[in-house]
Order: structure tokens, then sequence, then C-alpha cells
């Protein structure tokens, strides 16, 4: 009795402690199963590609859920957009056909990403239970193949590399239009992450042609599976040029944009040009020997250019030196402009304005920053004059008519901009912006080293004129100047290499095209007016006079012996005309045959050593070529210019993208 009593009181105690572990075992947290407890087991792609070079892919994706990821569900996102070798969108067709979860039909919706589609396979108000679930994707795509000389070629990112989960297997079956026989296939695969060029697979050809690949070992999260296929030509009909070209403009509405924007450009231009820019025909050309009466040298070289450049004030300031209204003087480098005491020669209009300008409180002036603002007035005023007694009397520049095809050129940029998908359009039209105002100070700089380097050169067979200390100095400060502008000009390189990237070369082209159709037409316009076109066949014929001239010096020409007071008179024109040198060489051959040394006439308006050391021949070209640079210089403000096969890797190809659970 007592034994069953004791058996009773154990066989209590051990079941009031089992409750009591089972309570308090109820009440602990319960361990959450690992991330890596979610996976996908298997990563099937069965790959059809038909005759038309279209595919249909058929993807079944075998998952384990744990609840932690997969909840609702898994997404796969697909690839769609990429970018050529000249940078142009290249746009591949996708289309979902079917979207099944164990063998029944599963809601799904299309969301748009950065460079594709993503399909979301669940419901947001349904939860799945633990388990495994089989997904099966079936969409159709096109524009995925290679079309090369010698072969056409499959290269596939079969799973994605963007999963978040490890794929414990991957395997695909590839069937093309018709058995090709084996040895006429090339089959090749990788294995890893992006970039990796793994070779965990295995690849084989069935008896009815499908090629069938498959992974060797478990994919990790981030790795993939990607195919490679190459086959004779002729199996698949490629795109035609047509339908290439079709591709182009549906994938780069920018580029149709901008270019049918440039094609109204042009014809708007071509019409604007048709009315107001013809030159009427010039007339007959006779040699002369004298400038047409009241035209000074400046006013010949506006015309002909009908514009103001350095130059142009340069021609101005030497005529009034040959007039010997004032003398040059020359130290160096250093020009200083000095009024000749009871001088009063007849100047033109815009000679008397530099002359106001320049000499009107002091006596002299030199060409340095120092009198930046007396020379700034000075061309202004000259420029002024110029134009005052020219423009719509001789020429039209037609400028205004310039403004509506900026307007509308900015017009077709934005419209073309916008066009672009996404974040493209900001980052594309910030960098056009930006490219705009930084090429145009680019330019500049490019052009005042480019001057500088003229100098230099200029002054290497000049020796008396600058001095061989004064030349080693403007070399310094060229090659100074130089290196400064190396990297502003990288970041131009810079610049255009981004907008290559976020746009296209067809942008970077549209670009260039609208900025240089604008200049181009802003000189084309410029037009003469009747008595505007008699005058310049004038200069014409006067100008081959100096053409005839550079021909042979040594000829003897109907027209007035050369002499040292002719050469001073026409100086200034030669140099209007950029014929400087011919006519410097036409004088040293005048006194060759008068028996007379180069050095037996310096010019009274002129004080320093260039004559003496280059004589007639180089002397004008030199004095032209430093004078305009001085005279650039001494404009500027100090400060105010700156001085500061086997290419095939995993996750490469066509397809790919990634997934996850939501």
């Amino acid at each position: 009795m007592r034994r069953q009593l004791g058996n009773r009181t154990i066989a209590l105690g051990v079941l009031v402690l089992a409750v009591s572990l089972f309570a308090f075992a109820q009440k602990l947290p319960v361990p959450q199963r690992p991330a890596t407890a979610e996976a996908i087991e298997l990563f099937r792609s069965d790959i059809t590609v038909a005759p038309d070079a279209t595919m249909t892919v058929r993807e079944t994706i075998r998952v384990r859920s744990a609840g932690i990821s997969i909840r609702h569900g898994i997404f796969r996102d697909f690839p769609t957009q990429y970018r050529d070798h000249l940078g142009n969108r290249f746009v591949v067709g996708f289309q979902v056909v079917e979207v099944q979860r164990d063998g029944r039909p599963e809601p799904y919706t299309l969301e748009t990403i950065a460079n594709g589609v993503r399909v979301r396979i669940g419901a947001a108000n349904v939860e799945l239970p633990l388990g495994e679930y089989s997904y099966s994707l079936t969409y159709r795509a096109n524009r995925q193949l290679g079309f090369f000389p010698d072969h056409d070629e499959l290269y596939w990112n079969v799973t994605g590399n963007g999963w978040a989960f490890p794929i414990e297997r991957a395997e695909a079956a590839v069937r093309l239009p018709s058995v090709i026989p084996r040895d006429a296939l090339h089959l090749e695969a990788f294995t890893g992450p992006t970039g990796a060029r793994g070779t965990d697979f295995m690849a084989s050809v069935a008896g009815d042609g499908t090629v069938e690949f498959q992974s060797t070992r478990g994919l990790e999260a981030n790795e993939g599976l990607t195919a490679v296929i190459s086959w004779p030509k002729g199996y698949v009909t490629p795109p035609t040029f047509a339908q290439q070209f079709r591709y182009l403009l549906e994938d780069n509405r920018a580029v149709l944009i901008g270019f049918a924007g440039l094609a109204l450009l042009l014809c708007y231009y071509f019409l604007v040009w048709s009315r107001v820019g013809r030159a009427p025909p010039a007339g007959a050309i006779v040699v002369r020997y004298e400038p047409p009466a009241g035209l000074s040298a400046a006013g010949m070289r506006y015309l002909a250019r009908m514009g103001f450049d350095q130059k142009t004030f340069t021609v101005a300031t030497l005529s009034l030196a040959v007039k010997r209204f004032l003398s040059i003087r020359n130290e160096g480098s250093s020009y200083t402009l000095v009024r000749n005491s009871g001088a009063n020669p007849a100047l033109a209009p815009e000679e008397q304005a530099l002359a106001l300008n320049l000499l009107n409180s002091s006596s002299q002036i030199e060409l340095s920053q120092q009198n930046h603002a007396a020379v700034q007035a000075a061309i202004k005023a000259t420029h002024e004059s110029l134009k005052n007694s020219e423009e719509k009397i001789y020429f039209f520049t037609n400028g205004r008519y310039v403004i509506p095809g900026l307007i509308f050129s900015a017009l077709v940029l934005i419209a073309a901009l916008f066009s672009l998908p996404g974040q493209q359009s900001v980052i594309s039209g910030f960098l056009c912006i930006w490219l705009t105002i930084w090429s145009a100070a680019v330019s500049a700089m490019i052009i005042t080293v480019g001057r500088l380097w003229k100098q230099v050169l200029t002054s290497s067979s000049m020796q008396a004129l600058t001095g061989s200390s004064t030349r080693g100095l403007s070399a310094l400060g060229a090659g100074g100047l130089t290196m400064f502008a190396l990297p502003f000009l990288g970041g131009e390189v810079f610049g255009i290499f981004m907008l290559l990237r976020f746009g296209s070369a067809w942008f970077v082209l549209l670009l260039a095209a609208l900025v240089g159709i604008n200049v181009w037409f802003h000189y084309l316009l410029k037009a003469p007016t009747l008595a505007g076109r008699g005058l310049l066949d004038q200069v014409e014929g006067f100008r081959r006079y100096f053409m005839a001239v550079e021909r042979d010096p040594m000829q003897r020409l109907d027209g007035p012996e050369v002499t040292p007071e002719l050469f001073d008179k026409l100086l200034p024109y030669a140099l209007a005309l950029d014929v400087e040198q011919a006519w410097s060489k036409r004088f040293a051959a005048a006194l060759q045959r008068a028996g007379q040394s180069p050095t037996s006439y310096s010019p009274a308006w002129y004080s320093g050593p260039a004559w003496s050391s280059l004589g007639p021949t180089g002397f004008a070209g030199a004095l032209g070529s430093s004078l305009t640079s001085a005279t650039a210089s001494a404009s500027s403000a100090p400060g105010s210019s700156s001085g500061s096969d086997g290419g095939g890797s995993s996750g490469g190809g066509g397809g790919g993208g990634g997934g996850g659970g939501w």
C-alpha cells in the first residue's frame, strides 16, 4: 500500500514538473530563423529563341519562405534600358505573359525602376504561411540577340545578380529556331558576382538541339549565372536597317526632337539669309593703286570685316603715326604713344575719336594696364565712330535676326532635355548650361594663350624689338598661363564626358550644332548695301595690287614708284588688309633696285630698335602683332582676366536584374 502511494506521489510530481516546464517554455521568446533560411531552391529559365529574333522566357523560381522577407510574395527586376557604344539609349522589349504560384494564376503589378521594370508578384493583403512556393514568370523580350559579322549570339544573364537570397541551384535551357550541329555551337558561361568570370557550370546539348546550362555549386546572394551561346549566321533574321533606325528614334526621342529642331533652325536662318543676308553681286574689279577716296585704313578694315577687332584699333593708331599726329616709341616690350606738338593733320572721324580719348589730357600715354581706362575709352570711341559712319550705310549686321534663332535653340534644347527619362533630363540640362558658360570661358582663355604664344614666336625673330630677357619673360608668362589653362580644359573634357554618359554622343553633337549654327549665321547674315558693295569692289581692287606684289616683289608694276613716303602712306592699309608682309617685301625690293641698304631709311614716326634689326620685311608684321598685343593687354583692367571576345563576365549581357521578397 505504501509502495503504491509512493509511486503515485512520484508520478504526480513528475506531471507537475512537466506542466511547469511547458508553461515556462511558452513564456520564452521564440528564436527567429536566420535570414539564410530563406533561399531560392531552384532557379530555372526556359528560353525559346524565335526565327525573328524575339524570345519567350519562362522562369521557374522555387523559394523557401521563413516569413522574414518573403511575406506576400517575391519581386523580379528586369533591365530594359541600356546604352550603346555611342551612349544612345537602347530599350529592349519586355511583356509579361503569365504569372503563377504553385500552378495557379497569381496577381502581380508592374513598377518602373531606374533601368527597367519590376514585376511584383503577390497581393499586399495576403500573407503567405511559412513553406515552399514555386513561382512561374513567363514573358516575351526582343532585341536581346547580338548580330556580328561572322556569327549570332545570345549573351544572357539567366538569374540576375541582384537577388538578396542565395540560389541553391541555377539552370537554363535554350531552344534555338532549329537544330544546329553541336560543333557549330560555341557554349560558355560565367558564375559569381558581377564582373566575375567563374566557371562553376556544366553545359550540354540534348538530342533535340536544346542547350542546357547548370551551375555546379550554390550561388550566394548577389551572385548569378550568365550563359553565352553563339551560332553561325542564317538561323535567325536580324533586324533590317529600317527597323534599327526606327528603334533608334523610338529609344532616343531627345535626338529626334533635337535634330528636328535643328532642321527648323536651319530653315529659319536660310530664309532670313535669303531675304536679308544675300550680298549684291560683285561688279568688275579693277586693280587700284590708291585706297578709295574718303576711306581711312581703319574704316577699310571695319568695312571688309563688317565688324571691329583689336587690329582695327591698331590700324587707326598706326595711321595717326604715319600722318605724324603722334610717334610710337618702343622700349623692350613697352609701347608709348607721344603726341607731336604742333602737328594738326587731317584725321578721319574715328581717328579723331581715338586721339581725343587717348591723348586729350596728356601728351603721351604708355600702352599698359595702368592706363586701361583710357585705352578702353579710346577703343570704345573708335568703334562707335566707325559704327556710326559705316553701319546701315555700307552694310547691315542683321544681328536682330539672330535673337529669335537663339531663343528657338534654347527651346529645342529644353524640349530635348524634357524628353529624356527620369533624372537624365535634370543632369543633362545642368551639364548643357554649365558647358555653354564654361566653353565660352575656356575658348576665351585659349584665344588669349594663342595670342601670347604668337607674340612669343614673333619675338623670337625680332630680338631688337623686345630684347632677349623680355622675350624670356614673355615665354614664361605664356607658359604659365598655358599651365593654368590646362585644368580648365580638363574640366571641359570632363563636362563633355559626363554629358556623353547621361545624355549621348548625339546630344553633345546637338549642343555643338546649335551653338555652331548660331555663330555661323551671326557672321553669314552680315551683308553690304549697294553702296557698300561698290566700295568693297574698290577695296578688292586695292587688295589685288598688294596680292600682285606678294606674288613677285621684284616685278615692276604699273602705278607710282614705291618710295619711302608711299610705303609709309600705304602701310596702315596693308595692315588693315592683312598684307603688310607683302607690302614690306615690295618696299625692300624697291630699295634694293635703287642700290640702297634697308637700313638707309628709318620711319620718322617710330623710335625703337626694330627697324634696324629686322628691316622693312620683318618690321611691319612684328610691329602690327606686338602693338595689337600691347593694346589688348592695356585694355584689360589688372585682375580682370583669370590667372588661375573575352569580354564576357557574370552579370553581363541581356536579361539579368535580380529580385527579392516582400
